[in-house]
């Protein structure tokens, strides 16, 4: 089993891959009934976040906490839990929590290796950046008043029950980072929202711009879900990436915006079609196919190195089958008369001879098979970087 399968099987259950991306091009929320309470144990549970908190790495900004019954912002001030360093005062964190606030602890993907694993293995389906959040709120609150999200989120009910309420429609339709919630311009119409209940093992799928909020009712007990940011970049982000990329081979996007001449009407009157000839410039192939590479190098070197080799990794045989390693992000850039594989770690420049054995190696193969010495002193190099790993 693969990184992907695993990850994809464990969110998605029984859908298909061809369900799961009409699902995300949809605009609705979707509930899914888990049918077993233990779905997600291998991924998270409540004595995790306990010993999380016991470690040095429990800081505030990455540990927060909610409490929609403040005053103003539902945002606990972190110096109301936390020490001058910003180290969680767990003392004082129950007791808020206690009290009905709910801990929230982000980027949670990066501190646990289950958590890692699993995001990385839906970055290999959706070629996009994932990360976790963890919601573990108290009998009887809510941490969060109603709002709408900037990416999509897959919510993972680990534990307990929350009652949710979703809308139809898009609030704030495709929002992004660039429209953040504004309570003041945007309500929900309580009578528009569906009613949900998220019970261990269930999964909900929330479309960015798409009204949301959740609670535990009395009595009962905590709720533990992960909230599965995912995190896909918008049209714009398309664009801007596209005029940078084109930029240097475009002079008419480098000629100067004369700002000087804006209070020329005929100037003025001729901005707009000046505009339209330049976005045209990528609007084309070769544009969309140098974003598309952009992309994929920022998903392999930006994301967090995850190298498939550890302190004990012995040095490969000639007869050692290898493999491309799983959790590494990483794709192959033509440069010059080679190509380069860029990841997370140090680029490797590779010889043609070298793309072949890569291109080999992303099935399975021994040193011995792909070419003798050179093969395998090529291979001993990948493994010590962690790029290849025991097939």
């Amino acid at each position: 089993m693969t990184l992907a399968r695993d990850a994809f099987g464990l969110a998605f259950g029984s859908l298909s891959v061809p369900e799961v991306l009409s699902l995300r091009e949809d605009s609705r929320a979707r509930h899914f009934k888990g049918g077993d309470a233990g779905r997600f144990g291998t991924l998270l549970g409540i004595d995790d976040l306990d010993a999380f908190l016991r470690t040095d790495a429990a800081r505030a900004p990455r540990v927060t906490m909610a409490d929609s019954s403040r005053n103003g912002s539902a945002a606990v001030p972190d110096d109301l839990f936390t020490d001058e360093d910003g180290r969680i005062n767990p003392v004082e964190l129950f007791r808020l929590f206690d009290a009905g606030a709910t801990l929230v602890v982000s980027q949670f993907h990066e501190m646990h290796p289950p958590l890692a694993r699993f995001c990385r293995g839906l970055e290999k389906v959706f070629l996009h950046a994932v990360q976790a959040n963890i919601y573990l709120t108290p009998p009887g609150a809510q941490g969060f008043r109603t709002h709408y999200d900037t990416h999509d989120v897959l919510v993972l009910q680990v534990s307990g029950r929350k009652a949710w309420r979703v809308w139809d429609d898009m609030l704030m339709p495709h929002a992004t980072r660039n429209t953040p919630w504004d309570g003041a311009l945007y309500r929900a119409d309580p009578a528009g929202a569906k009613d949900v209940l998220l019970e261990a093992g269930d999964v909900l799928y929330v479309p960015r711009g798409v009204a949301h909020d959740a609670s535990v009712q009395e009595g009962s007990e905590p709720s533990l879900h992960v909230t599965v940011g995912l995190l896909e970049p918008s049209w714009a982000d398309a664009l801007k990436a596209a005029i940078d990329q084109m930029e240097r081979q475009q002079p008419a996007l480098r000629q100067s915006f004369r700002t000087w001449r804006i209070g020329d009407p005929a100037v003025r009157a001729g901005l707009v079609e000046a505009a339209r000839e330049r976005f045209a410039a990528v609007a084309n192939e070769e544009a969309m196919d140098l974003v598309a590479m952009r992309f994929l190098q920022q998903l392999g070197t930006d994301r967090m190195v995850m190298p498939g080799r550890s302190l004990r990794t012995p040095k490969p045989g000639p007869d050692d089958r290898l493999i491309l390693a799983d959790a590494v992000h990483h794709v192959i850039v033509p440069v010059g008369e080679g190509a380069e594989l860029r990841w997370a770690g140090p680029s490797v420049a590779l010889t043609m001879a070298e793309l072949g054995w890569i291109e080999q190696l992303s099935a399975g193969a021994t040193p011995r098979a792909l070419g003798g010495d050179d093969a395998l002193a090529f291979c001993a190099r990948l493994v010590a970087l962690g790029l290849l790993e025991r097939a």
